[in-house]
């Protein structure tokens, strides 16, 4: 009985230590499912919006939740995981929870986070390493991921054309750089050709936040941008693209359906943020259509490629119309928005259409 009883208490140091050290890493970590699979494990760095931002991060976050299921790993050691950044201070030390907590995939969500990712990488060279929407060279234990999110913006800016009732339509950017550069490039392009097929002549308001956390400014810029006839806004503004739904919903709600103002979502399916009751108790939905920037595509491809034991290393994948890697949604689009969007990417993926990177 003594002996037993000294195994069992030192079952129990474990356990406790084991406790301590899963509170200390401030993450809810996996059990025995993940068990001897450190090799298929992956973690998910995010930037300040967090892995809830019904953007960015929810989207990458999205295909770790389907890589995890189809390889059988549950959320934790050993498996897939995230660690949130309040300010950009947070990222290097993240990387380093990751890396010694044992994750082999590691991937860096924005461009924002390029010069963490190189650090980690010469720091943790058996390391796998993923960069989001940015392009590290000579590293051979990172990967590179960008989209052509300019293509489906063209999408978004044809279907604008074809729905905008004032003839006047909206674009409302995050922080100014190349990557949100496109999706203004592809959308004004994309408003221009729908406008010249219909005979039509279509102004394009645009302005920046200035970051991707602002939610009142962006609310105030769309607020501006409504009263000046826009009645459909696309913003590409990580989860500062709140504001520009809350402005739209608290028109709406004082209109009537027949009159409401639109917002295109980015990143993922943001219909859920369109939902609102109209003036006079009807319900209805704001969410024309939304580019789909394919973060859960990318990241879970590149996921699987790890898990075969191929890394694609040092290598830079694009993902476009031609592979999944971006698309828009059918949202609220009427069936002859939604033909001219279709035949529009069919001309794309076919090299008829070149779609603009920067803005003119």
């Amino acid at each position: 009985m003594k002996f037993k009883f000294k195994h069992i208490a030192a079952l129990t140091a474990v356990a406790l230590a084991g406790v301590a050290l899963t509170a200390c890493s401030g993450k809810k970590q996996g059990g025995n499912a993940n068990a001897g699979k450190a090799n298929h494990s992956i973690a998910l760095i995010t930037d300040s919006n967090g892995v809830d931002d019904h953007s960015f991060n929810q989207a990458a976050w999205s295909g770790f939740k389907a890589y995890g299921k189809e390889h059988g790993l549950s959320r934790g050691k050993g498996g897939y995981q995230y660690f949130e950044s309040s300010s950009a201070s947070d990222y290097e030390p993240n990387f380093t929870q990751a890396a010694t907590a044992g994750y082999k995939t590691i991937y860096g969500v924005g461009y924002m986070l390029t010069a963490s990712v190189k650090a980690a990488a010469k720091k943790y060279p058996k390391k796998n390493f993923v960069i989001i929407d940015d392009v590290i060279t000579g590293q051979k234990n990172v990967v590179s991921a960008t989209f052509k999110s300019n293509q489906a913006s063209y999408l978004a800016g044809v279907a604008a054309a074809y729905t905008t009732k004032t003839n006047t339509v909206g674009f409302i950017g995050g922080a100014k750089g190349s990557v949100i550069s496109m999706f203004e490039a592809g959308f004004k392009q994309g408003v221009a050709a729908g406008a010249k097929a219909q005979g039509k002549k279509i102004t394009v308001l645009d302005q920046y936040i200035g970051n991707f956390t602002s939610t009142d400014k962006a609310k105030s810029i769309a607020q501006s941008m409504y009263a000046k006839k826009a009645d459909i806004i696309y913003q590409a503004a990580g989860s500062a693209g709140n504001g520009v739904f809350s402005e739209a919903k608290s028109l709406n709600q004082a209109k009537a359906v027949k009159d409401e103002v639109w917002v295109i979502g980015v990143d993922i399916d943001q219909s859920s943020q369109g939902e609102y009751t109209a003036k006079g108790g009807q319900k209805s939905n704001f969410t024309l259509t939304s580019v789909l920037k394919g973060l859960k595509v990318a990241v879970k491809d590149i996921a699987d490629k790890a898990y075969e034991g191929k890394f694609p290393g040092g290598q830079h994948l694009v993902y476009g119309l031609d592979n999944n890697g971006v698309s828009i949604t059918k949202g609220n689009l009427s069936s002859k928005a939604w033909e001219a969007t279709q035949k529009a990417r069919k001309q794309i993926v076919d090299g008829k259409i070149k779609v603009a990177s920067t803005v003119k």
